[in-house]
């Protein structure tokens, strides 16, 4: 690091915009191989736990390394069922804040999830039993403060968790008001396990530069929230729905794609930083959306939204496949979650409240291998420079963006 030039002139040092293919460090969670279209959760193909496994087991698995016997996965689904309930201060700040204020679903779960450190007494100890109690309470907790955020923002009641349901189905429960048809419990769960965990992206990043700090959990997962909440990381599959909307018609599909592309403009749910092929989580969650919209009870508008899903997704791969650019996770997500009920708008906290097994185990891992994150930066401002006082300050070439008057920056 010492041979490399800190102050220079713009554009001179070259170095990985994004951090871009830069190693953060090593990691036993996942792996995600962009080139042939493979995601791994600690080796085990993201097809094989779609098909057998369930979000519980999936978050043991991200926690410990290995799958849990019988008596190990009981033990640790009661601790889950255990730490489901949330404060009453916490579903009043939900109301309040979903009604009254009107606050966005990601940045009421933001400080939904900061206001239970309040109420935990180990929530500063560190410690590594401290660390994993905290890791179950808010995994668990996530999908129940996601669910009155969804009741809230509709004007009814929050529903309290029921213990002898699963994670899925209990969110559905507390969600609707009812205990889920068998299949979209089984729907959820499959949406669960396929966002849990997705290498370093942006907000796994966030979490563990926090938790480097020796922050507390809390405050690690509210960082990896925050970053989830910008829109070039979440809420892509909320867009990529609203883009269906916009077309209206399967018969529009093809002109509109190829309107689109000749004018540059981004198609919501196609590329990835990572994936140069096929997206695996999409195939999965395309296979479901066809179920769905199979059924009998199917929205018939959701149906034609599959459709046009499918007709872009041809068009697509047909025309910029060969760059590397195919659907993603979000392309289909949107049509299975809508096929179940679920408002737009829930989607982003619904990725949390997956994500938040990843972010609680790569925290963990961090904690037990630690090192602060401190990368440089280059300077490329004025080698030396002096203050003057204020009256003998020139006016300078270029009007700076005024100000707005201190009393409207409150």
């Amino acid at each position: 690091m010492s041979d490399v030039k800190l102050v220079a002139k713009p554009g001179e040092v070259q170095f990985a915009k994004g951090l871009e293919g830069v190693i953060a460090r090593e990691t036993t969670k996942s792996y995600v191989d962009g080139k042939n279209g493979k995601l791994y959760y600690h080796g085990i193909p993201i097809e094989e736990l779609a098909e057998n496994s369930s979000f519980e087991e999936v978050f043991f698995l991200l926690m410990y390394d290995r799958l849990p016997t019988e008596g190990e996965f009981d033990y640790f689904k009661s601790r889950m069922v255990q730490y489901r309930e949330i404060q009453p201060e916490v579903y009043e700040y939900i109301r309040r804040a979903s009604g009254r204020y009107n606050d966005t679903p990601m940045s009421v779960l933001r400080t939904a999830v900061s206001m239970l450190a309040s109420f935990d007494d180990s929530a500063e100890e560190d410690s590594l039993p401290a660390h994993e109690r905290e890791a179950i309470k808010i995994t668990s907790r996530m999908a129940t403060i996601t669910a009155a955020i969804g009741r809230a923002r509709r004007g009814l009641e929050p529903i309290h968790p029921r213990p002898d349901l699963s994670h899925a189905a209990n969110f559905l429960y507390m969600l609707f008001g009812e205990e889920p048809d068998p299949f979209y419990a089984r729907v959820m769960d499959v949406i669960l396990i396929l966002h849990a965990d997705h290498g370093c992206n942006a907000s796994t990043f966030a979490t563990i530069v926090v938790k480097s700090t020796l922050s507390d959990m809390y405050s690690s997962i509210v960082a990896g929230i925050a970053a989830l909440k910008g829109p070039l990381h979440g809420g892509a599959n909320q867009r990529a729905l609203r883009m269906l909307r916009e077309i209206g018609e399967p018969e529009k599909a093809e002109e509109w794609v190829l309107n689109a592309l000749a004018k540059k403009r981004r198609i919501m749910g196609f590329g990835h930083r990572v994936y140069k092929a096929y997206d695996p989580r999409a195939r999965i969650l395309h296979k479901y959306a066809v179920e769905m919209t199979q059924r009998e009870d199917a929205d018939p508008q959701l149906r034609k939204y599959l459709q046009m899903a499918e007709i872009i997704e041809r068009v697509m791969i047909e025309r910029v496949g060969k760059k590397g650019i195919f659907p993603n996770v979000d392309f289909y997500s949107g049509v299975v979650m809508s096929s179940m009920g679920i408002d737009d708008e829930l989607f982003t906290p619904i990725f949390a409240t997956s994500r938040v097994a990843g972010w609680t185990a790569h925290a963990l891992e961090q904690r037990l291998d630690n090192r602060i994150f401190r990368p440089r930066f280059v300077y490329v401002g004025p080698a030396e420079d002096h203050w003057i006082p204020i009256e003998e300050r020139k006016k300078p070439e270029q009007e700076p963006t005024p100000l707005k008057p201190l009393e409207r920056m409150v």
